[in-house]
């Protein structure tokens, strides 16, 4: 059995709102034991026998049928998100600056998000499926990356986190 990080994207922001006790019956009727999900920004921890691209594809096909909108979603065994969180390569708590890994599942994606220059005080740095990226607070929209996720092409091969929050997703996989 894994523990995989299973990460909504772009649940309870922009028109897409879950409850995530819902998300979790959602998940453990599709199969998947010991669900929990970890703050309301769609992330969730959970078990299963199966190897990620299934459980990427379950849980997006368990979340459409439930909730009736175009899921996507990330997948990753826990200690490959401790090894990303282990990665960050700037200042983790940098004083007036949000500090963010972008997920990203598709290589040509990553590939172009890898080479984007980063607007004024803003850092990006690829990392193994990954891009690392911290920018000024306030300044978040007005960022290269910022801008850039929004795009439809990225929707279903990105999703966000800031460092905070993936603390609190391993810390609760520790439990």
């Amino acid at each position: 059995m894994t523990r995989y990080a299973v990460f909504l994207r772009g649940v309870n922001v922009g028109g897409v709102s879950l409850k995530m006790a819902d998300v979790a019956s959602a998940l453990t009727d599709a199969g998947f034991g010991n669900v929990h999900t970890i703050l309301a920004s769609g992330n969730v921890l959970l078990d299963s026998d199966s190897a990620v691209n299934t459980v990427r594809k379950k849980a997006e096909a368990a979340l459409r049928e439930k909730f009736g909108y175009d899921a996507w979603v990330l997948v990753y065994d826990v200690e490959r998100v401790r090894a990303i969180d282990d990665g960050y390569p700037f200042e983790r708590e940098a004083e007036g600056y949000q500090s963010y890994v972008t997920f990203v599942s598709d290589t040509e994606v990553l590939d172009e998000l890898g080479v984007l220059k980063a607007t004024p005080g803003e850092k990006i740095s690829r990392g193994d499926g990954v891009i690392y990226w911290q920018v000024p607070k306030g300044a978040t929209l007005d960022s290269t990356i910022g801008k850039t996720m929004g795009k439809p092409r990225y929707k279903s091969a990105t999703t966000t986190r800031n460092l905070r929050t993936l603390a609190k997703v391993l810390q609760a996989a520790d439990k």
